[in-house]
């Protein structure tokens, strides 16, 4: 891996600032021109920019600053870092052992039907297999269809529960919402409520009638009896 320098303009400060290397020298090591370093040393670039010492950072030792400040010709060479980090592979097609080749179409089965909106490179991505063959498998021509199973690829081990959540997650970002349809909705219109109200309200009229004439008859009945009593007792 090769090695670059961090944060090459606040290192160039620090040196302007710090050293008495030309400023060919600190342009070289940094990357920059000797004229904006002769900027920085005046005072009229990076004001606000902090300088960074780059022996405290491993990117120089200090052997090496005096042997450059001794020879103005001398190049600056970053130290030799004392941890090597392995450089990241390319990520390709992901590599599915041979044992477990024969229960990828189940898998590729499985997620054709428990998450259709994955797209064909991210079931690719996720068994390693071909866009040809996730088709096939969806449009039931695969040659082998007849003998398929679902099966979820996390269980075979063909790739990880995370792998899978994240995949679903990105697919489910571009999908569009559901319709009202999808979701099964039962609100009712607007007119069919506008209906409920009025009924509602004749309904209590009609028990409110029916509650007073009960209330009147029974007044009537109360006030009839002690008449009828008064006569019987003048026979």
């Amino acid at each position: 891996m090769a090695q670059t320098l961090l944060m090459p303009k606040a290192t160039a400060i620090w040196l302007v600032d710090n050293t008495a290397l030309s400023f060919d020298q600190i342009a070289q090591f940094c990357k920059l021109h000797p004229l904006e370093v002769k900027a920085i040393a005046d005072g009229e670039a990076a004001q606000g920019i902090k300088g960074l010492d780059p022996i405290s950072t491993g990117q120089l030792s200090r052997d090496e600053i005096a042997r450059a400040e001794a020879n103005p010709n001398h190049k600056l060479k970053l130290s030799e870092p004392k941890v090597r980090v392995p450089e990241s592979k390319r990520r390709g097609p992901r590599y599915t052992p041979v044992s477990k080749r024969q229960d990828r179409p189940n898998a590729i089965l499985w997620l054709v039907r428990n998450h259709p909106e994955l797209k064909d490179a991210q079931i690719s991505r996720l068994v390693g297999t071909t866009k040809s063959t996730i088709e096939q498998i969806r449009e039931r021509t695969h040659w082998n269809s007849a003998n398929l199973a679902p099966m979820d690829p996390v269980t075979l081990g063909l790739c990880s529960q995370i792998d899978l959540d994240m995949e679903v997650e990105k697919a489910a970002k571009g999908r569009p919402l559901p319709t009202a349809a999808e979701l099964g909705a039962t609100l009712q219109s607007a007119q069919e409520t506008e209906r409920l109200t009025p009924s509602y309200e004749r309904e209590e009229e009609k028990e409110k009638e029916i509650d007073a004439d009960a209330v009147f008859r029974k007044l009537s009945s109360l006030r009839s009896a002690p008449k009828d009593e008064d006569e019987d007792d003048q026979y």
